[in-house]
């Protein structure tokens, strides 16, 4: 229920706070007066669109904000968004605007909690439903059509259609998968064949060793160079061990130190270690010189083996280049397309498979939906009842309403494309709603609607914006008895000119403009002002004002008329007119 609505520089309102009360609370004035913006003032505060228009002119900054009492469930979404609660038990709601250099700008807070229109939307929905004669357009579109038919149809109904949203989104991914095999398929041969190209070069290449190419490469050069290499290897044989210019070796230089420090060591015991070192040099040159003698005669001219490893070389870099660039990098990559084919040749589903899959799940779309089309035939009968009942006392006896269900392709919300068919003259076929319907006829339908809806509409509280333009009198009592039925479960807002609707008021607020001097200067303003009704001669003569064409007396009487039946009425007692 909304309890409070503040406005700072909002349009033509410069300062205003209005307290509301429980059941029906009407707002009355003029035609031009400004009633409109109280209620643009609620659709700003819950997330609507603004503009620069709303913001005062001459200000830079509007402020809107609205307290709505709290309730268990919604004590919990708070919960659930990490908002705190009020310790009075409320919501307070705000939004503040701004324009700076031709730039909107807004910040929307729940108890003072920063949040996103995202979540103001689903905010909106959980407190306030604004019913408005130029509805027109949202009783035109079969999705907003399709969720009052399911909303009025109840949880059962409700239930099956998270069935079938749950059923669609499976078709959705098995589609998905079907298409995304059928649009791949030839990129899949094609990667197919390409892979099974290079596992095969590179299985051909026989690759094992990482280090092949530089061993292949130091092979090469020594094979390159076997003479050079024989030649160095007998040169230092000759130098370490024998030559044949009897010049002394590095061996004779090492036996001569070794008998040298022999004698040495009979005399002084502490060269033992030097002469223990030469000794091992001794040997370690003998050890050297037998092996690069060796070396040198093992050394002999392949030129076959050489055009072999060049041969290998060259298929090695080669594979380099296409798969490394180090021999490392391509044996890595060898393994890891032997595992991309094995899986596109093994792993992959067929798209028979899939298809098989997608239709399955198509089939049990399909079923779902044709049991949700059920459960809605069945609310539809229902609603068709007892919304002519609602109808009738609107002085609509004689219509004829059918909710009509088409079948159509399963979505997420079923398969069914729903309209609202009407007809306004007994013997006239049924039309669409929003082809047919008069202002006056779509006001008492939309109001009749909600009747339906009352007690299983989420919001707390419902906004009816002048849904009683052009209708008669006897039309207009029975909107009124229609509204205060309507306000025994939800608390109701009404701008109206019908002194019949706005007498069954429980609160009754006038609204009108009036012009003020700028303090300081002589600059004239205009402002909109509300002024809450609470005593009886205050309402018996706005309501005259509303009732018009009748002399002062007979406005007055008629005003009070209005009061004492109203008031019998909400007791129960008497009828109207």
């Amino acid at each position: 229920m909304l309890l409070c609505l503040r406005i700072e520089n909002f349009a033509l309102v410069d300062q205003l706070e209005l307290e509301f009360g429980a059941g029906l609370n009407v707002l009355t004035g003029e035609t031009g007066a400004g009633k409109s913006i109280i209620l643009d003032a609620i659709d700003a505060a819950l997330g609507g669109k603004v503009s620069s228009r709303l913001i005062r002119t001459g200000t830079s900054r509007a402020m809107v904000e609205a307290t709505f009492t709290s309730n268990s469930a919604f004590a919990a979404w708070l919960s659930e968004q990490e908002i705190d609660s009020i310790d009075d038990n409320s919501v307070v709601i705000s939004r503040e605007i701004t324009a700076t250099s031709g730039n909107i700008r807004s910040r929307s807070r729940v108890n003072g909690v920063l949040v996103n229109r995202q979540l103001m939307t689903g905010l909106r929905d959980r407190l306030v439903e604004i019913t408005a004669q130029g509805q027109t357009v949202q009783v035109g579109q079969s999705a907003q059509v399709r969720d009052w038919l399911d909303l009025y149809g109840g949880e059962k109904l409700m239930q099956q259609r998270q069935v079938v949203t749950t059923a669609f989104t499976a078709y959705q991914i098995a589609h998905q998968q079907t298409e995304k095999r059928r649009t791949s398929e030839r990129e899949r041969l094609q990667q197919f064949d390409l892979l099974t190209y290079q596992v095969q070069e590179l299985g051909t290449a026989n690759l094992c060793e990482p280090d092949e190419l530089e061993q292949l490469e130091q092979e090469q050069q020594r094979l390159n160079h076997v003479v050079e290499l024989q030649q160095m290897s007998y040169k230092v044989y000759q130098a370490l061990y024998q030559n044949d210019n009897e010049t002394l070796t590095v061996g004779d230089l090492l036996a001569d130190s070794e008998v040298v420090l022999n004698d040495m060591v009979e005399y002084d015991s502490q060269l033992q270690s030097l002469l223990d070192l030469v000794r091992d040099a001794q040997t370690a040159v003998v050890e050297v010189a037998r092996q690069i003698n060796a070396y040198g005669e093992a050394l002999e001219s392949d030129p076959q083996r050489l055009e072999e490893a060049e041969e290998r070389i060259r298929e090695l870099k080669q594979i380099c280049r296409k798969y490394g660039p180090t021999l490392t990098e391509a044996i890595a990559y060898y393994q890891r397309i032997q595992s991309e084919l094995a899986e596109l040749n093994d792993s992959e589903q067929s798209i028979e498979s899939l298809e098989q899959q997608e239709k399955v799940c198509l089939e049990k779309l399909t079923q779902v939906s044709g049991q949700l089309t059920e459960l809605r035939r069945t609310a539809a009968a229902a609603l068709e009842l007892r919304l002519l009942n609602e109808l009738k006392p609107l002085a609509m006896e004689k219509v004829k309403f059918k909710v009509q269900i088409v079948l159509t392709l399963p979505t997420a919300v079923g398969a069914d494309k729903i309209t609202f068919m009407f007809s306004p003259n007994p013997g006239e076929p049924l039309q669409p709603l929003t082809e047919i319907a008069s202002g006056g006829e779509m006001s008492r339908f939309l109001l009749a609607l909600k009747s339906c809806f009352s007690l299983a509409d989420s919001a707390g509280t419902m906004v009816f914006d002048e849904i009683d333009v052009g209708v008669s009198g006897r039309v207009a009592q029975a909107i009124a008895e229609k509204l205060h039925q309507l306000s025994q479960h939800q608390q109701v807002l009404c701008v109206t000119h019908q002194p019949l609707v706005a007498a069954m008021g429980d609160c009754h607020f006038r609204v009108d403009k009036q012009t003020i001097n700028n303090k300081g200067n002589d600059e004239v303003r205009t402002v909109v002002r509300v002024t809450s009704l609470d005593n009886i001669t205050t309402r018996r003569d706005e309501l005259a004002q509303l009732a018009g064409g009748k002399s002062a007396n007979e406005a007055i009487a008629f005003a009070e008329s209005l009061l004492l039946q109203a008031a019998n009425h909400r007791r129960g007692v008497g009828e109207w007119g």
